[in-house]
């Protein structure tokens, strides 16, 4: 059975339109990270200004003199070290952008003009304990994340719909000629499958965690995502959770995807006599998500956030509840992810046992 796995997962990743998927991929992400990186800017309100790595180390600069748990006495400081020193010409101050800890502020302690709103940290965060740092070169890399593994199922899909749809020569036919050839090499195409979708998941993940390790270093991981610059301010996860859980969840939710992928992708492959419509098909269903017209805040997200698509666009996932446990909703997707995999390994070996050799 080992030999028959590694035979079908060399049919897998020999293939010439993996390879350019899988490089396609690791280009993709190396080309939105180093973008991001370099479009970062920051300015520390006196001297100082810069982009790209420039701005990396002036914002790590400014994050470290504040660093720690927040408190009233910080905000007070940071209102008046970043306060305006020039006309906002009708700018509401909220929206001003100097760096990513005086945005983080001004979005929530600043009024129009510049000056303190009167909000206390409990005010704006409840009861929680706010851990604040340099922040934002991870949220940065988890916005690219998502982008970077919803082409990662589309990958996973290419890869995986010829693996029972495709023509059978050669070997293959010696071995479904045999007695348990069919039941044997059925299982070894599934094996293979998940094996694909594991694999690559790893390697796409690792490698865009490595690539923001080299441009922001390790600082932030332990701090919470609440206390972030304006673009996190609304819209994003409601939960005070570090940049390292978001990260953690964000991973977990990129293998329960392409694992869920997987198993739609082997069902649709076993039962479809053409490589393009397996493909087609595949893509359809893992896609049709977009065009229902349910928001995260109607009941029924709860069921629909946990279809394959929802587990790539991690924010909206995230965002449905916290548990009792603390845990997020999202772990949800786990058992779903498992379904959809048994669901699809099941029927497609079942299908497969009826397939005809010439």
């Amino acid at each position: 059975m080992k030999k028959l796995i590694l035979f079908e997962l060399r049919k897998v990743f020999s293939k010439r339109l993996s390879l350019i998927v899988l490089v396609g991929i690791l280009l993709f992400s190396v080309l939105i990270s180093f973008s991001t990186y370099q479009n970062k800017y920051a300015f520390d309100g006196v001297s100082a200004e810069g982009s790209g790595k420039t701005a990396v180390e002036i914002d790590k600069e400014i994050a470290a003199k504040y660093e720690g748990i927040l408190t009233d006495e910080k905000v007070q400081q940071m209102m008046n070290d970043f306060a305006p020193t020039h006309d906002l010409h009708g700018l509401n101050a909220m929206y001003l952008y100097q760096n990513a800890t005086q945005s983080a502020a001004f979005s929530r302690f600043s009024d129009k003009e510049g000056n303190w709103n009167g909000l206390s940290v409990s005010d704006v965060f409840g009861n929680e304990e706010i851990k604040i740092g340099y922040v934002d070169g991870w949220l940065s890399t988890s916005k690219n994340m998502v982008r970077v593994f919803i082409v990662l199922a589309l990958a996973v899909i290419i890869m995986l719909a010829p693996i029972f749809s495709g023509e059978y020569e050669g070997v293959d036919n010696i071995i479904l000629t045999s007695k348990y050839g069919k039941t044997k090499c059925a299982t070894a195409k599934v094996a293979a499958g998940i094996l694909t979708a594991i694999l690559t998941t790893a390697l796409v993940a690792a490698f865009n965690l490595l690539l923001a390790l080299i441009f922001y270093g390790t600082e932030g991981l332990d701090c919470s995502i609440l206390f972030a610059p304006s673009d996190y301010a609304e819209g994003f996860i409601p939960f005070n959770i570090t940049c390292g859980t978001l990260l953690k969840y964000q991973i977990l939710l990129a293998f329960t995807c392409t694992l869920s992928v997987t198993g739609i992708t082997l069902l649709i492959s076993a039962i479809s006599k053409n490589q393009i419509v397996a493909f087609v098909a595949s893509m359809a269903i893992f896609l049709f998500p977009v065009l229902l017209p349910i928001t995260e805040a109607n009941p029924l997200f709860r069921l629909i956030g946990l279809l394959p698509l929802y587990h790539v666009q991690a924010v909206s996932l995230l965002s449905v509840e916290q548990m009792n446990n603390g845990m997020l909703y999202a772990v949800w997707a786990i058992p779903t992810a498992l379904l959809f995999l048994g669901i699809g390994a099941v029927i497609s070996c079942r299908v497969f046992a009826k397939h005809q050799v010439s």
